[in-house]
């Protein structure tokens, strides 16, 4: 049994937030404009979802709202114009989008419900479901939950990368049976279940688990990098700090 190589590119599009993306994002004289801005919009749609949820807004005007947010940000430029040196894009994201709904709020909603709104293609029928799921701990603020969904969100990216550059390298099966220490823990399956499933021994399993649990920490590393202007070493550590502080607030 051997693991697909470390570098080996997936096919599959991940979103990207770097912020040159999101440049592309704002500057509705670009091409890429739109694309870039559902990319963006893939990532943290249903963070920002959660936020106006949060909020005290209902299911149907936290779609609206969220969605109208995005197109906001491409219709007025203001990507473009956004503070790189702020370092953090959902910093930027939760914190604009907090004073668009205290805007919203005085102007009392005067729009009708979806009137005026660009359409972006962006599936959200599952938004609510997922925010039902989420702790009722009161305690989990409008700014946290968005944090925790974006930490919940980014972790689901890093799974996804790493099961297309096994699928890639004809190697699913074996995802499949090894991801589970990812998610559960060490021990919570045996390794001698796991090699009797592959067909391997459990010295082969331990040596899988570990080059699978490096590239995870390598892939989980790159998404938190992507999300930041300058991601030196120290930056991505503070943020990994954040993002685990996001999970177990």
């Amino acid at each position: 049994m051997s693991d697909p190589e470390a570098g080996a590119p997936s096919k599959a599009s991940f979103p990207t937030t770097r912020w040159s993306r999101v440049a592309a994002a704002g500057d509705p004289a670009d091409p890429e404009a739109r694309a870039a801005l559902e990319d963006l919009c893939r990532a943290y749609w249903y963070p920002l979802y959660a936020l106006v949820r949060r909020k005290g807004y209902g299911p149907d005007e936290a779609a609206d709202l969220t969605q109208e947010y995005f197109a906001r940000l491409l219709d007025t430029g203001l990507l473009a114009r956004a503070d790189r040196s702020k370092g953090r894009f959902r910093a930027f994201l939760r914190t604009d989008c907090g004073f668009f709904l205290s805007h919203e709020a005085e102007r009392g909603r005067a729009r009708k419900r979806g009137g005026g709104i660009v359409s972006l293609s962006i599936d959200a029928r599952d938004a609510e479901g997922r925010y039902l799921r989420e702790p009722a701990d009161p305690g989990l603020t409008p700014d946290r939950l968005f944090d925790r969904a974006w930490a919940v969100g980014l972790l689901d990216s890093v799974l996804e990368r790493l099961a297309g550059e096994y699928a890639d390298s004809g190697r699913a099966a074996q995802f499949e049976a090894l991801q589970v220490v990812l998610s559960e823990g060490a021990r919570s399956v045996s390794y001698a279940t796991i090699a009797a499933r592959l067909g391997t021994t459990e010295g082969a399993v331990q040596a899988a688990v570990q080059r699978l649990r490096r590239r995870y920490r390598e892939v989980l590393r790159e998404q938190v990098a992507a999300t930041l202007d300058d991601p030196d070493e120290a930056a991505v550590d503070d943020e990994l700090r954040d993002l685990f502080a996001a999970l177990g607030g």
